[in-house]
């Protein structure tokens, strides 16, 4: 049989090629926040670092981020607390639950962002009145829009790690529930926990229809301030391309921390990745 494959020279301007699609835009937003003038050449005609220096001294845009980041924060302890007992009960316990959890987990792919907040602002309106405009209410909508991301992660490691065995090796030693997930469950889903949390913070972080709806100008995240700055009479667009490359930042370094915490694990993810690996041992 003959064998059709490419070179490595191939190869590798294929990856370069991809390094420069990937490259050029966030290099493109570098080099403008940067610029002092720039209209009709390939480089701008003239350089400054005022652009982030007055990011650098403006509260409102430190206030932002501060608040972007405390509320992705809050949404993935959240949707950890609500996501990772929902599954190992309805792997070991109640299986018929896991209809309601797949439903659960389809709605925000089903319904755009706008519509469920609309939803929620509506029956708000009518039993909770006081939580709108708040935090809290952002905060349930982001645990909302974000927890199938969460699921489907959590689930895969459940499977891959055998949550059931695992649980009844617990038992046998006499573990209650909590102390199964907290000492047993918990550092063989890692992997996927670290996956689906940092996608869970990543869709609380940039999401705007939501928080937009539901609270407004009282709680201005960085999706709204990047508005503001855009929506002026005299548009901040300096301004904009700093705050797009702080976000950028916070999001690589989070994605680089997963990865390497989880380094060597990756394959966890797949259900019955262990089974394969203890026939290959075998």
């Amino acid at each position: 049989m003959v064998r059709l494959g490419i070179g490595r020279p191939a190869r590798l301007l294929f990856f370069a090629l991809i390094v420069l699609y990937l490259a050029i835009p966030m290099v493109s937003v570098v080099v403008y926040s940067f610029s002092a003038k720039w209209t009709s050449t390939i480089l701008p005609e003239a350089w400054t670092a005022a652009h982030w220096a007055e990011a650098a001294a403006d509260d409102r845009m430190r206030d932002a981020i501060w608040r972007t980041v405390w509320m992705a924060a809050l949404v993935l302890t959240l949707d950890v607390l609500l996501v990772v007992p929902a599954v190992y009960w309805q792997r070991v316990r109640n299986p018929r639950i896991r209809v309601a959890l797949e439903l659960s987990a389809a709605i925000p792919f089903v319904l755009p962002f706008v519509v469920i907040a609309f939803g929620m602002l509506k029956l708000a309106g009518q039993f909770f009145p006081e939580v709108l405009g708040t935090p809290w209410i952002v905060l349930l909508g982001h645990a909302a829009v974000a927890f199938p991301f969460l699921y489907w992660a959590v689930d895969g490691s459940m499977a891959a790690a055998n949550v059931v065995r695992l649980n009844e090796a617990a038992q046998a030693c006499g573990a209650t529930p909590m102390q199964t997930i907290r000492l047993v469950i918990l550092p063989n889903i890692s992997a996927g926990l670290a996956a689906g949390g940092m996608l869970v913070f990543a869709t609380s972080f940039a999401e705007f229809a939501i928080v937009q709806i539901l609270a407004g100008a009282r709680f201005e995240n960085v999706s709204l301030y990047s508005l503001n700055l855009l929506a002026g009479t005299t548009s901040e667009v300096e301004q904009l391309a700093v705050l797009t490359i702080v976000t950028f930042v916070v999001l690589f370094a989070i994605s680089v921390g997963v990865v390497y915490l989880n380094r060597g694990r990756a394959s966890g993810l797949f259900p019955g990745a262990r089974a394969m690996a203890a026939e290959r041992d075998a």
